[in-house]
């Protein structure tokens, strides 16, 4: 299996540029996550006031919920230029140092992927952090020696979709941490709409609802599923986008009323079919499927969780009775152990 599908939250350089129409500018035009907007907004107005650049701060959460977005949009509140990078693109400590020394005062230097730095790249960024400068060796061999060359003051933010790879000594640099979640349908039908309107799409209210039912809870996937809506529309419906043509677009991607795929539901099937609907260990999983253990706990697990269709125990993956009736089947009932505890 691979993550070139429609409802994959990740997204390819070319999905980037034409999602950078769709994006918001400000934080008055960012839908939801309203916890984290409103901690947001005061962090940058204090620091406006204050003519200083904003502490550190760290994006977390599944990729598609709008980390790159808030990322701009702090650069944009704040009046001032982004770089944007990855951790595995900062292959050695003298990129970064590069880097760091072409920002200019209180510019936002914005690492994607910061849980994949090298421990070598991690390190140097360190004092860049807190002290605002950074640590380089001159010359070679016995002529060798240490510079500590001053930075202009800047605003990490990084972004990361497994917090728990970062190490203790880096998070700690970060003043503020903010987790993203999944976005609720009606927030969703907020981003709908207003992406309709920008790509100037005759679209009704019902089908707006129907694309953000399936769409997993991801601004990304929403947007994504829209512009199929429309193509689909233009082609087969004069560009209008009824309920009827949304279903139909829909449809034909395969993507159920649920926002599954059929990689969701081979993933289900497997564990109720093979393994009779579990517990069954992740490793055993993946390789039922030809996939990465990784893959499957990063792309497709935390979906097919959060929506109740898989349970994570101590003794592996097990499918709910959700999962069974999704899938058109019966949940088995209680075994001889459970009957006899009942």
């Amino acid at each position: 299996m691979t993550d070139d599908r429609l409802v994959s939250s990740g997204a390819t350089p070319e999905e980037d540029q034409l999602d950078q129409s769709l994006r918001p500018r400000s934080l008055d035009e960012y839908v939801g996550q309203e916890a984290v907007r409103e901690q947001l907004s005061i962090q940058l107005e204090a620091a406006k006031r204050r003519g200083e650049p904003v502490e550190h701060v760290l994006l977390a959460g599944p990729p598609g919920l709008g980390k790159t977005t808030l990322a701009n949009i702090v650069a944009n509140e704040l009046g001032v230029s982004i770089r944007t990078t990855s951790g595995p693109a900062i292959d050695h400590a003298g990129a970064l140092g590069s880097i760091l020394m072409n920002l200019s005062e209180r510019d936002v230097f914005f690492i994607d992927e910061i849980h994949r730095l090298q421990r070598v790249v991690e390190e140097s960024l360190y004092p860049a952090m807190e002290d605002f400068v950074f640590d380089t060796v001159l010359g070679k061999g016995v002529g060798a020696s240490t510079a500590r060359i001053p930075l202009n003051r800047f605003t990490c933010v990084g972004a990361t979709t497994r917090q728990g790879l970062l190490s203790s000594p880096l998070r700690d640099r970060f003043g503020a941490t903010y987790r993203l979640d999944f976005y609720t349908r009606d927030e969703l039908a907020r981003i709908v709409r207003r992406s309709a309107r920008i790509l100037a799409l005759d679209v009704e209210e019902a089908a707006v609802d129907e694309i953000a039912r399936r769409s997993r809870g991801t601004p990304r996937i929403a947007n994504r599923l829209l512009r199929r809506v429309r193509d689909y529309a233009q082609v087969r419906a004069e560009g209008a986008a009824s309920l009827d043509v949304t279903k139909k677009a829909l449809s034909m991607l395969d993507i159920d009323a649920e926002g599954l795929d059929q990689l969701d539901r081979r993933i289900l099937e497997t564990i109720i079919h093979k393994f009779a609907g579990g517990p069954v260990g992740l490793d055993t999983i993946a390789t039922a499927l030809s996939e990465e253990p990784e893959t499957i706990e990063d792309v497709y697990e935390p979906f097919l969780m959060q929506s109740g269709f898989i349970q994570r125990t101590s003794r592996g993956r097990t499918a709910t009775a959700l999962a069974y009736r999704h899938l058109g089947l019966e949940p088995p009932g209680p075994t001889v152990q459970q009957t006899s505890l009942l």
